[in-house]
This record gives C-alpha cells, sequence and structure tokens, in this order.
C-alpha cells in the first residue's frame, strides 16, 4: 500500500505527455516515491542532529539531495524554517504552499539603506615559511594566541557557565596531525635500523651517505631529533650508539636540502651530552675511545656555533659559559673537563682562553695532583694536561709578538710555577719554549 495520492502521479504524468499509466505502474511508481523521500528525509536528519538542532531547515535537504546525488532543489535556501499553508481545491485534495511574509511599505521605505559591502577581492600569504610564522597582519600574533589559549573551550564556552562547572581550562588536543606517507616511514626505519646495525659498516655507510643528500627528509626531521634524543638519553653507556647518533647529527647537519635553524635548540642538548657528561661508555671502554667521542661531539658544538650563530644571536655565548662553568667546577670529571676544554678553544680563541682558562690554572693545579696520583684517573688527567698545553700553545700563537728574551733559569720556572701550578708549570718549564713562558707570565696584563 503506497502513501503516495496515485492521482498525483497521474497528473505527473499528463504533464510530461502520459496520457494513460496501469495501475500497477502506478502503485510501483508510488512506492518508489515513498522509498525516496523517505531516504531523503533520513539522510536530511542526520544533518540536523549533526548541527545540534531540534528542527530540519531546507538547508538539511539540499544537504542530503547532494549526498545521495540528486539534482538540488533551488528557489527553497533559507535559513529559517518555511510556513506552509494548506488550501482545499476540492474534496480530499488539499495543496500546501509556501506562506509569504507580509512586508510593511511604510516600515520598508523609513528604514535606513544598508551599508555598502565591500567588493569581493582575493589575496595570498604565507602562513608559515619553513615552520616559521611571519609576522603580517594577516596572521595571528602571540598576543592572540594567547587569549585564545585562554578561552574556555569545548560545550561549555559560556565564561560563567564554565566558572561554575569547573571546566574552564578543558584543553581541546588540534585536529591536524603530522601525517606522513607509508614510503616516508618505511625509509625512517630503514634508515634507523641501519644505523644502529653493528655487524655490517657499509649498511651504515649508505645510510649516512643517503641522509646527507637527499632532499627529500624535511619531514622526518623532528623524528630524527626525538630519536637521536632518545638514545642518547638512555644509552649514554653505549658507546656506539653514541657514536652512531654524532654521525646521524652530522649528516644531517651537512644536508644542503634541510632547513636546520628552527630546530638547533633541540639538536644542541643530545650533542652537548656527549662533550661534558660525566660517565660515557661502559669499564669495558678504552679512555681513547671515550674521549675520541667527547672530540668528535666537540667539533659538532663547534661546527653549530660557527653555522648557526645568525640564526641564534646568544648561541655562542650560552655555549661558552656552559663550558667554562663546567670546566671550573671540581666535581666534574676529567672526561667532562677535556671535553669543555677542547670546545672553549674553538669557541673563544686564543685571547678567551688567555682571560678565562689561564688565571684558573692556580686553583685547577690541585685537581691534577690528585688525578695524575690516582691510577683510576691517571689516563683521563694526563689528557687534560694534554688539552691545557695546546690551549696555552694557542694563546702563544695568538698572542702579541713579544722578543724571546725569557730564559728558562730557576727564577723564571719559580714564577710559571706561581702563575700555573706545579703540573702545567713544570710542563711549561720543560718545553724550553720561551714563547709558551711569555705567553703564562704575561697572562694577566689583558693582553
Amino acid at each position: 500500500m503506497s502513501l503516495w495520492n496515485p492521482d498525483n502521479i497521474r497528473d505527473v504524468a499528463e504533464s510530461v505527455g502520459i496520457s494513460s499509466l496501469d495501475k500497477e505502474v502506478t502503485d510501483a511508481l508510488g512506492r518508489d516515491v515513498d522509498f525516496r523521500v523517505s531516504q531523503v528525509l533520513e539522510e536530511a536528519i542526520k544533518f540536523m542532529r549533526h548541527s545540534r538542532r531540534t528542527t530540519l531547515h531546507t538547508e538539511d535537504i539540499s544537504q542530503a539531495l547532494k549526498v545521495l546525488d540528486v539534482e538540488p532543489l533551488f528557489g527553497y535556501d533559507s535559513t529559517r524554517p518555511l510556513r506552509f499553508g494548506e488550501a482545499s481545491i476540492g474534496p480530499g485534495q488539499p495543496l500546501y504552499y509556501v506562506e509569504d511574509e507580509e512586508v510593511d511599505f511604510e516600515k520598508l521605505i523609513n528604514a535606513p539603506l544598508p551599508k555598502v559591502p565591500r567588493e569581493i577581492s582575493f589575496t595570498a600569504h604565507w602562513l608559515a615559511v619553513e615552520g616559521v610564522q611571519p609576522s603580517i597582519p594577516q596572521n595571528p600574533t602571540s598576543a592572540d594566541s594567547r587569549h585564545q589559549e585562554l578561552l574556555p573551550k569545548g560545550p561549555g564556552a559560556n565564561p560563567s557557565l564554565a566558572a561554575l562547572s569547573g571546566a574552564d581550562s578543558v584543553s581541546v588536543k588540534p585536529l591536524v596531525k603530522h601525517i606522513l606517507s607509508s614510503e616516508i616511514q618505511l625509509y625512517f626505519e630503514r634508515i634507523t635500523h641501519a644505523i644502529l646495525d653493528d655487524q655490517s659498516e657499509d649498511y651504515r655507510n649508505a645510510a649516512f651517505n643517503s641522509l646527507r643528500t637527499d632532499p627529500g627528509l624535511h619531514q622526518l626531521l623532528p623524528y630524527f631529533i626525538h630519536f637521536i634524543n632518545e638514545k642518547v638519553t638512555h644509552k649514554l653507556k653505549d658507546l656506539f650508539v653514541l657514536t652512531q647518533m654524532l654521525n646521524l647529527f652530522d649528516a644531517l647537519l651537512h644536508n644542503p636540502s634541510l632547513y636546520v635553524d628552527p630546530y638547533i635548540s633541540s639538536f644542541v642538548p643530545p650533542v652537548l651530552t656527549c662533550v661534558i657528561a660525566k660517565h660515557l661508555g661502559s669499564p669495558s671502554d678504552t679512555t681513547a675511545s671515550i674521549f675520541r667521542l667527547r672530540d668528535h661531539a666537540a667539533s659538532l658544538i663547534l661546527t653549530i656555533s660557527k653555522k648557526y650563530s645568525k640564526a641564534s644571536a646568544t648561541l655562542k655565548t650560552r655555549l661558552a659559559r656552559t663550558m667554562l662553568k663546567t670546566f671550573l667546577d671540581p666535581n666534574k670529571s676529567f672526561g667532562s673537563h677535556y671535553g669543555a676544554l677542547v670546545s672553549l678553544q674553538g669557541l673563544i680563541g686564543g685571547e678567551g682562553i688567555r682571560v678565562t682558562v689561564l688565571p684558573n690554572l692556580k686553583v685547577y693545579d690541585s685537581l691534577l695532583k690528585e688525578g695524575l696520583a690516582d691510577e683510576s684517573k691517571k689516563a683521563d688527567a694526563e689528557l687534560v694536561v694534554a688539552a691545557l698545553m695546546s690551549a696555552i700553545d694557542m694563546c702563544a700563537k695568538d698572542g702579541l709578538d713579544l722578543p724571546n728574551g725569557v730564559s728558562a733559569g730557576s727564577d723564571v720556572a719559580e714564577r710559571v710555577i706561581g702563575k700555573i701550578g706545579e703540573v702545567m708549570g713544570g710542563k711549561v718549564v720543560d718545553s724550553h719554549n720561551p714563547k709558551l713562558v711569555k705567553t703564562v707570565l704575561e697572562s694577566d696584563l689583558g693582553f
């Protein structure tokens, strides 16, 4: 039994030139129309419910027709529900029509004219360039972002109601996610697996070569940063893993296609850990291999300070302050002092060493004596002594060309030892280098 009036179907058929229809055809068309109308209504109700409304609008019907791939109805686009009136044209045949809104012409004529709308125009602007948002009027400022963070979020967005319900600080996660293609995810897995493979050196070299030359790695840069930080944090006793993380970092720095400037603040901590960490490697690792790792990390610190000092004006200063603080800390190990000293030579040069390190060697002498007397620390202390001699030699080369009129007599030896202590003073005197002696003796004149 069809709910659709068969007479309406016959009227439509006659309007398109079909004079007569069989009863079976009329019933079949009626049932099909009922099904189509109910289908449209079901989809429209879904739009209504998703819009958090209880009144069905004409827009819901239009959206339902689009979803069902049906030609939309024109002339019924309204944000308000239409009012239908009923008129009777005969017994049992009601006719529905849209009631027109009555307009008072006097109010319409006397009403003020609306503002002239602006002409439609389209402009383009950069939302972000390499992860950095430019300061232009189209982009929100930090103050606007802070204001948006403080506003209540969620369904209880009313400030008064949110405060009463205790939901005024509800955090909403952003809907935008960083989606990587399956190919780039597979590349990341293969690269990380190859880097940590201690069986095949060729496999690792191929991975590092790819990281140095591949131009399509910008999406993976945050993931590599997280990978490096995680491995350095949890594998401080594994010298192989630390070495490979430094090699990975070096490969990313030398990739000309990567824009690393925004990520330098995240890259520095793991490298800095490998330079001045108190203990690196396991007891089975040799002193030479551990200090070789510190040398590698120190060279990367110098590369960062030279290459990215323009991106961060205070980067070099902060690194130098951290290294000097580590060197002057007696509670740190000789390995930490060595890494800090090697880094300082490249960061502040000979003049910086003359001003910051040489005046503190007299106090540092007692620590060196204790380390050289302890067999477990002797090898580390000797390497620190060698680094200090290299630093003093740098001061001599960078200093003024003073006449070498200083002989290594007993009086001069006492003066040198009085300046920088017995250990380093004895090394300088035994070197029989007048320029080194002159550098030590003139270290407090501000040259």
